[in-house]
Protein backbone atom coordinates (compact mmCIF):
# COMPACT_ATOMS: atom_id res chain seq x y z
CA UNK A 1 0.00 0.00 0.00
CA UNK A 2 1.38 3.27 -0.94
CA UNK A 3 1.12 6.18 1.07
CA UNK A 4 -0.71 9.74 -0.03
CA UNK A 5 0.35 12.93 0.35
CA UNK A 6 -1.14 15.20 2.96
CA UNK A 7 -2.32 18.00 -0.01
CA UNK A 8 -3.34 15.18 -2.25
CA UNK A 9 -5.69 14.03 0.48
CA UNK A 10 -7.02 17.18 1.41
CA UNK A 11 -7.34 18.39 -2.32
CA UNK A 12 -9.42 15.03 -3.23
CA UNK A 13 -11.88 15.71 -0.22
CA UNK A 14 -12.65 19.17 -1.68
CA UNK A 15 -13.21 18.48 -5.02
CA UNK A 16 -15.23 15.40 -3.54
CA UNK A 17 -17.45 18.00 -1.90
CA UNK A 18 -17.87 20.15 -4.70
CA UNK A 19 -18.66 17.32 -7.01
CA UNK A 20 -21.36 16.67 -5.12
CA UNK A 21 -22.82 20.09 -4.80
CA UNK A 22 -22.97 20.15 -8.37
CA UNK A 23 -24.39 16.38 -8.62
CA UNK A 24 -27.82 18.06 -6.51
CA UNK A 25 -28.56 20.06 -9.80
CA UNK A 26 -28.91 16.95 -11.98
CA UNK A 27 -32.10 16.55 -14.04
CA UNK A 28 -33.52 19.91 -12.12
CA UNK A 29 -35.42 22.31 -14.34
CA UNK A 30 -34.21 25.61 -13.90
CA UNK A 31 -36.99 26.95 -11.69
CA UNK A 32 -35.97 24.14 -9.24
CA UNK A 33 -32.72 24.93 -8.84
CA UNK A 34 -33.41 28.73 -8.09
CA UNK A 35 -36.43 27.82 -5.19
CA UNK A 36 -35.90 29.10 -1.81
CA UNK A 37 -36.91 25.63 0.51
CA UNK A 38 -35.89 27.24 3.58
CA UNK A 39 -37.27 30.53 5.57
CA UNK A 40 -33.55 31.74 4.78
CA UNK A 41 -34.28 31.10 1.08
CA UNK A 42 -31.51 28.22 0.75
CA UNK A 43 -31.78 27.24 -2.84
CA UNK A 44 -29.21 24.99 -5.18
CA UNK A 45 -27.96 27.44 -7.38
CA UNK A 46 -27.03 30.14 -4.52
CA UNK A 47 -24.91 27.51 -3.19
CA UNK A 48 -22.67 27.11 -6.04
CA UNK A 49 -22.14 30.98 -6.25
CA UNK A 50 -21.56 31.24 -2.89
CA UNK A 51 -18.56 28.76 -3.01
CA UNK A 52 -17.74 30.05 -6.25
CA UNK A 53 -16.88 33.49 -4.21
CA UNK A 54 -15.58 31.08 -1.31
CA UNK A 55 -12.90 30.29 -3.37
CA UNK A 56 -12.23 32.64 -4.92
CA UNK A 57 -11.37 35.01 -1.50
CA UNK A 58 -9.34 31.95 0.49
CA UNK A 59 -7.24 30.84 -2.72
CA UNK A 60 -7.17 34.11 -4.46
CA UNK A 61 -7.01 37.37 -2.03
CA UNK A 62 -5.60 35.13 0.77
CA UNK A 63 -2.73 34.09 -0.85
CA UNK A 64 -2.22 37.20 -3.32
CA UNK A 65 -3.08 35.33 -6.16
CA UNK A 66 -6.16 37.45 -7.59
CA UNK A 67 -8.18 35.79 -10.46
CA UNK A 68 -9.86 38.04 -13.89
CA UNK A 69 -12.99 36.52 -12.69
CA UNK A 70 -15.68 39.64 -11.74
CA UNK A 71 -17.33 39.04 -8.91
CA UNK A 72 -19.80 42.30 -8.23
CA UNK A 73 -22.10 40.53 -5.30
CA UNK A 74 -18.58 40.35 -3.75
CA UNK A 75 -18.16 44.46 -3.33
CA UNK A 76 -18.56 46.66 -0.20
CA UNK A 77 -21.68 47.88 -1.99
CA UNK A 78 -23.18 44.60 -2.87
CA UNK A 79 -26.74 43.74 -1.86
CA UNK A 80 -26.97 41.59 1.11
CA UNK A 81 -27.08 37.96 0.57
CA UNK A 82 -26.24 38.81 -3.37
CA UNK A 83 -23.88 35.62 -3.06
CA UNK A 84 -27.06 33.07 -2.30
CA UNK A 85 -28.78 33.36 -5.65
CA UNK A 86 -28.87 33.62 -8.85
CA UNK A 87 -30.49 36.88 -10.82
CA UNK A 88 -32.40 36.65 -13.63
CA UNK A 89 -29.43 37.79 -15.37
CA UNK A 90 -27.53 35.03 -14.58
CA UNK A 91 -27.59 31.67 -16.55
CA UNK A 92 -26.95 28.20 -14.70
CA UNK A 93 -24.91 26.92 -16.67
CA UNK A 94 -22.91 30.93 -16.44
CA UNK A 95 -23.05 30.30 -12.49
CA UNK A 96 -21.90 26.55 -12.92
CA UNK A 97 -19.10 27.26 -15.14
CA UNK A 98 -17.59 30.02 -13.19
CA UNK A 99 -17.30 27.59 -10.55
CA UNK A 100 -15.41 25.44 -12.33
CA UNK A 101 -13.23 28.30 -13.39
CA UNK A 102 -12.89 29.07 -9.82
CA UNK A 103 -11.81 25.43 -9.32
CA UNK A 104 -8.85 25.81 -11.83
CA UNK A 105 -7.44 28.99 -9.98
CA UNK A 106 -8.34 27.06 -6.39
CA UNK A 107 -6.29 24.22 -7.84
CA UNK A 108 -3.27 26.14 -9.46
CA UNK A 109 -2.76 27.81 -5.97
CA UNK A 110 -3.00 24.37 -4.07
CA UNK A 111 -0.55 22.87 -6.24
CA UNK A 112 1.83 26.14 -6.09
CA UNK A 113 2.01 26.96 -2.87
CA UNK A 114 3.50 23.77 0.17
CA UNK A 115 0.68 23.07 2.84
CA UNK A 116 2.83 25.76 5.23
CA UNK A 117 2.64 28.82 2.82
CA UNK A 118 1.48 31.73 4.54
CA UNK A 119 -1.42 34.08 3.57
CA UNK A 120 -3.41 36.46 5.17
CA UNK A 121 -7.75 36.53 5.22
CA UNK A 122 -8.34 40.08 5.71
CA UNK A 123 -12.29 39.65 6.87
CA UNK A 124 -11.24 37.58 9.87
CA UNK A 125 -10.40 39.20 12.81
CA UNK A 126 -6.45 40.39 13.41
CA UNK A 127 -5.31 38.05 15.69
CA UNK A 128 -6.33 34.72 13.46
CA UNK A 129 -6.02 36.65 9.86
CA UNK A 130 -2.73 34.77 9.52
CA UNK A 131 -3.01 31.32 8.14
CA UNK A 132 -1.30 28.35 6.27
CA UNK A 133 -2.36 27.11 3.05
CA UNK A 134 -3.66 23.48 5.00
CA UNK A 135 -5.33 25.86 7.34
CA UNK A 136 -6.99 27.13 4.47
CA UNK A 137 -7.85 23.43 2.74
CA UNK A 138 -9.10 22.34 5.43
CA UNK A 139 -11.21 25.59 6.39
CA UNK A 140 -12.73 25.78 2.97
CA UNK A 141 -13.16 21.97 2.15
CA UNK A 142 -15.18 21.74 5.39
CA UNK A 143 -17.25 24.74 4.40
CA UNK A 144 -17.73 22.97 1.02
CA UNK A 145 -18.94 19.75 2.33
CA UNK A 146 -21.32 21.61 5.04
CA UNK A 147 -22.80 23.24 1.56
CA UNK A 148 -22.73 20.12 0.02
CA UNK A 149 -25.20 18.70 3.24
CA UNK A 150 -27.83 22.23 2.47
CA UNK A 151 -28.18 20.84 -0.81
CA UNK A 152 -28.46 17.22 -0.26
CA UNK A 153 -31.53 18.38 2.18
CA UNK A 154 -32.63 21.20 -0.21
CA UNK A 155 -32.75 18.42 -3.76
CA UNK A 156 -34.82 16.17 -1.08
CA UNK A 157 -37.37 18.81 -0.42
CA UNK A 158 -37.53 19.49 -4.23
CA UNK A 159 -38.11 15.51 -5.62
CA UNK A 160 -36.85 13.07 -2.95
CA UNK A 161 -33.82 12.63 -4.54
CA UNK A 162 -30.82 11.67 -1.97
CA UNK A 163 -27.97 9.90 -1.66
CA UNK A 164 -24.28 10.96 -1.46
CA UNK A 165 -22.79 10.87 -5.66
CA UNK A 166 -25.94 9.03 -6.51
CA UNK A 167 -30.11 8.08 -6.07
CA UNK A 168 -29.62 6.24 -2.52
CA UNK A 169 -26.14 4.93 -2.70
CA UNK A 170 -25.70 5.66 1.49
CA UNK A 171 -28.98 5.34 2.75
CA UNK A 172 -30.67 1.49 3.89
CA UNK A 173 -32.12 -0.08 0.54
CA UNK A 174 -36.26 0.49 1.61
CA UNK A 175 -39.31 1.15 -0.45
CA UNK A 176 -41.70 4.05 -0.17
CA UNK A 177 -43.62 1.83 2.80
CA UNK A 178 -40.78 1.22 4.70
CA UNK A 179 -39.81 5.02 4.45
CA UNK A 180 -42.90 5.80 5.60
CA UNK A 181 -43.11 3.41 8.40
CA UNK A 182 -39.33 4.84 9.74
CA UNK A 183 -40.53 8.80 9.89
CA UNK A 184 -43.71 8.05 11.92
CA UNK A 185 -41.44 5.78 14.29
CA UNK A 186 -39.09 8.68 14.69
CA UNK A 187 -42.35 11.17 14.48
CA UNK A 188 -43.89 8.66 17.75
CA UNK A 189 -40.82 8.66 18.90
CA UNK A 190 -39.85 12.85 19.32
CA UNK A 191 -43.56 13.21 20.28
CA UNK A 192 -43.03 11.27 23.74
CA UNK A 193 -40.30 14.65 24.34
CA UNK A 194 -42.74 17.04 23.23
CA UNK A 195 -43.65 19.67 26.22
CA UNK A 196 -46.90 20.05 27.62
CA UNK A 197 -49.19 22.06 25.92
CA UNK A 198 -51.81 22.28 28.41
Amino acid sequence: MSRSQPKDDLRSYLQEARDTLLLKLEGLSDYDVRRPLTPTGTNLLGLVKHLSGVELGYFGETFKRPSDEPFPWLDEDAEDNADMWATEDESREEVVARYRRVWQHSDATIAALPLDALGVVPWWSEANREVTLHKILVHVTTETHRHAGHADIVRELIDGDVGYRSQGDNLPEGDAMWWKGYVDRLERTARLFRPDEG
